[in-house]
């Protein structure tokens, strides 16, 4: 017997706009009809670290700990690490997977030509947060559904934002190479070394990790702004301390320190481009774990060789994993790493579990949470919008 579609409730939360293309839309249902189903997951590889902890469950060897469960409800469980180019092992399982899971840190790139040649794929899930690694309007308009763990990772990302503001505040990074070199000059670490205590600090987006962060950068006394497509309620923004601002370039023209917390759309690519930037104030701090090409790429090397950007710290690339010669690696004054900051053990934890919920869901026929949904029924989900 065929599962029951899964319903329309969680919809409600993705009212239709006038340009809606929904009404054209071809829409694969999303049944588990009965038999094995094609289960084709993309994690990064861990090699000799996958053994050290039991509980790093994000990495290709161990598969977010699911194989067993898969295997014994009969479905074709398949994990690789290889995703790029015509002859990638991803690629020969294009034509007749049915799920596809893939992750920010390692992310699948699902074009609309994937889309395309995959025939059977109902569903696309995002172990983490943010599905940018996915064309969107091409997964809509194939009546796809794409969703992610909501809210999994967003402890784990707020976290390393306030430790990468420190790091450059404090100018952390030159200290800690002067140890490992043997050296001891403390008139090259203190000359630009400060408080973050009254500095202003302005977060662009302030969804679930843009206001956690908020809540922990009010004990430091900080000057907190935030510009987001939605204003706070009053009460949430008295807690918290922040003051909305809806002009974008006039709160970065007052900000000493500018987090980025906005997703990749559309709209958002690009948007710190030259112009942006100078705009900013002359030395300002940037700290950037949404994604890699909200930013200009060039035009981040070039304030930071002219000094315009007096530090930048990230995760996140463009491409991931980033090549050997992308420029971000050589710029100075910047304290950048591989994508890390939402894949603690923690939060593997947590979007393992969140994944399988959802796969359990959509075996069963039944509605995902309703804040996981990124497209649905043809419909984005506004922040994508």
């Amino acid at each position: 017997m065929a599962m029951r579609r899964v319903a329309s409730t969680a919809a409600r939360a993705f009212a239709s706009s006038s340009s809606s293309p929904s009404s054209l839309v071809f829409t694969r249902e999303l049944q588990a009809s009965p038999g094995s189903k094609k289960i084709v997951g993309v994690f990064y590889k861990a090699n000799e670290y996958a053994e050290m902890n039991p509980n790093f469950v994000g990495c290709a060897e161990n598969a977010l700990g699911i194989r067993e469960w898969l295997e014994s409800k009969g479905h074709q469980y398949i994990v690789t690490p290889d995703k790029e180019g015509p002859d990638c092992e991803l690629e020969k399982h294009i034509p007749d997977l049915h799920v596809l899971i893939t992750t920010p840190f390692h992310p699948a790139y699902v074009t609309a030509e994937r889309i395309k040649k995959a025939k059977n794929l109902q569903l696309l899930l995002t172990a983490g947060i943010g599905s940018d690694h996915v064309d969107l309007k091409a997964a809509a308009a194939a009546g796809l559904t794409v969703a992610e763990v909501t809210g999994s990772n967003v402890v784990s990302v707020a976290e390393d934002e306030l430790m990468r503001i420190l790091i450059l505040v404090r100018n952390f990074l030159p200290g800690h190479h002067q140890v490992i070199n043997g050296e001891w000059n403390v008139a090259g670490i203190a000359y630009r070394a400060y408080d973050l205590e009254g500095k202003t600090v302005g977060t662009v987006g302030a969804g679930r990790i843009g206001r956690l962060l908020l809540q922990r950068l009010k004990p430091f006394n900080c000057n907190l702004l935030y510009h987001d497509r939605v204003k706070m309620d009053s009460e949430l923004e008295n807690q918290i301390g922040a003051k909305f601002e809806e002009d974008l370039d006039k709160m970065l023209s007052k900000c000493d320190i500018v987090v980025v917390n906005t997703p990749l759309t559309e709209k958002t690519k690009g948007m710190f481009d030259k112009e942006r930037i100078a705009k900013m104030k002359k030395g300002v701090l940037i700290v950037n774990n949404a994604r890699g090409a909200i930013m200009d790429t060039q035009a981040v090397v070039d304030a930071c060789n002219s000094g315009h950007i007096a530090g930048y710290s990230g995760d996140v690339w463009y491409p991931q994993p980033a090549p050997k010669d992308h420029p971000w690696r050589y710029m100075p004054n910047q304290a950048m790493t591989p994508h890390i900051s939402g894949t603690t053990i923690d939060a593997q934890l947590r979007y393992a579990a969140g994944t399988k919920d959802m796969l359990d869901r959509y075996f069963k026929g039944e509605d995902f949470p309703a804040q996981n949904y990124i497209v649905k029924d043809g419909e984005l989900a506004p922040q994508y919008r």
